[in-house]
């Protein structure tokens, strides 16, 4: 199920991005010869307006054919009015990143759309007010841990605990979880839990080894509720909060480039199609608006990493028309096309590489 979901929203999100550079094109004149969701083989396609609209079998990525984009010499024609490379600088740049800006907005409506409906949100001492129905819930369980071999899941509300001796039943905190667990980590522990509609009753024993000062279950958690704000209101945090979080996945990839420059990177704390389809399916565990939260997160994750300058993405691409536009002269197309395509394989070579660090992650 977390495969699938993972395929639709990923479909979503390329269909998103490419519309933006499709839409903008076209609007701008410029002629649009291909859009495709997924890579071929082809499912089916049909031609509509000159252009040729396809979806095929490969889900993991998308893409828009326009006319110029490469250029080659029936669009470097003068007489080519409809060819990208013909049109202004300014308008070029504005084709280029309207992928990354319709990834941005799709991110915006969804968060607000989330906070409409009732956003899953951590109680903290500035929201406490504005969040109702706070429950202690299990927010990440450690490989190999008590909890894991259990059963407990991402997700699980925790709504009693006990042991042979203690009994906690009433509406319990984080800290008093943590706190119970180190004082009967010598004991059996059932704990009582909430999955959907279903109350489980699961044992376990905690084990030293995953804490330093005291045996664990191998269990993160947290104070969440929901937090429901009004339609206006919902678009301004929508917005607040999307900037926050561009903000916060541009600093994260910065430090990650610098740790690759100087040989010190830590994949472990970056995922591929893999790690994602894990991350999706605990994000589904907390329910569908949570899953729309996600959603935009990975949305602004893409256009981030798509501005950045690098050859064969969009910030590459838009590099490119700004030295043009400095130099006053194209850059000459085989070079563009060559160091594109050169970009193209390193970041292949890179998902390969995250890919099999994801893979290596589950044994």
């Amino acid at each position: 199920m977390a495969i699938i979901i993972f395929i639709i929203i990923l479909g979503i999100l390329i269909f998103v991005h490419e519309l933006g550079h499709f839409s903008v094109a076209k609007k701008s004149g410029i002629r649009v010869d291909e859009f495709a969701v997924g890579f071929p083989p082809k499912i089916f396609s049909f031609m509509k307006n000159g252009t040729k609209y396809a979806l095929n079998l490969i889900p993991f990525g998308g893409y828009v054919r326009i006319f110029g984009e490469n250029p080659d010499e029936e669009s470097l024609d003068p007489e080519a009015r409809d060819s990208f490379v013909n049109k202004p600088k300014i308008v070029q740049i504005a084709v280029l990143g309207a992928g990354v800006t319709f990834n941005i907005i799709f991110a915006w409506i969804l968060i607000s759309i989330s906070l409409m409906s009732g956003f899953p949100s951590m109680v903290t001492d500035e929201n406490r007010d504005r969040v109702e129905s706070a429950n202690v819930v299990v927010t990440g369980v450690e490989k190999d841990s008590p909890a894991e071999g259990a059963g407990i899941q991402p997700g699980d509300i925790i709504s009693a605990i006990s042991s042979i001796e203690n009994t906690t039943s009433e509406k319990i905190t984080v800290d008093e979880v943590s706190s119970f667990i180190k004082d009967n980590g010598e004991e059996q522990i059932t704990m009582s839990v909430l999955r959907g509609e279903e109350n489980l009753e699961i044992a376990l024993q905690p084990t030293s080894g995953i804490l330093s000062d005291r045996k664990a279950i191998g269990i993160t958690m947290d104070l969440i509720g929901t937090m429901k704000l009004g339609f206006f209101e919902s678009i301004i945090q929508g917005a607040i909060m999307s900037g926050q979080m561009i903000k916060d996945i541009a600093f994260g990839l910065v430090i990650f480039i610098g740790q690759a420059i100087t040989i010190n990177a830590d994949l472990s704390q970056v995922a591929g199609p893999v790690g994602i389809v894990g991350l999706v399916g605990d994000a589904s565990n907390f329910g569908f608006v949570y899953l729309l939260g996600f959603t935009a997160f990975i949305s602004l994750n893409l256009a981030v990493l798509n501005l950045l300058p690098f050859p064969a993405l969009d910030g590459g691409r838009i590099l490119f028309v700004i030295i043009e536009g400095i130099m006053g002269r194209r850059i000459n197309p085989k070079v563009a096309n060559t160091v594109n395509a050169a970009g193209f394989l390193i970041l292949i070579t890179l998902m390969i590489v995250i890919t099999v660090s994801d893979i290596w992650k589950l044994f």
